[in-house]
């Protein structure tokens, strides 16, 4: 069998994120408030640090939470990370434009 390509590291990459917060509260199929909050301190704990507003987080959360059940499915982690890939896809174009 060849090896997986990058595309498919980065899928199994999301997956195994995902899945390593997921479930410390119960439900292995979704994040928790807790789990979403511990998720974003750890793996994007330079965009957190640098919110000036303590009630980001909580907001992010909300409008995330598409179904309302107070916890996030993988989808909903995806609209999370396929938001944030597309921001800092376009600071890379703008940075680009400035050279």
């Amino acid at each position: 069998m060849s090896s997986p390509t990058e595309t498919e590291r980065c899928i199994e990459s999301l997956i195994a994120v995902f899945q390593k917060y997921a479930g410390r509260d119960g439900n292995n199929s979704k994040l928790s408030k807790t789990e979403f909050l511990t998720f974003m301190n750890k793996e994007l704990g330079a965009f957190t640090k640098n919110q000036k507003d303590p009630g980001v987080l909580d907001r992010m959360m909300k409008k995330l939470d598409l179904d309302s059940d107070g916890q996030l499915d993988f989808q909903e982690f995806l609209n999370l990370i396929g938001g944030i890939a597309e921001a800092c896809h376009s600071a890379f174009l703008s940075a680009q434009k400035r050279l």
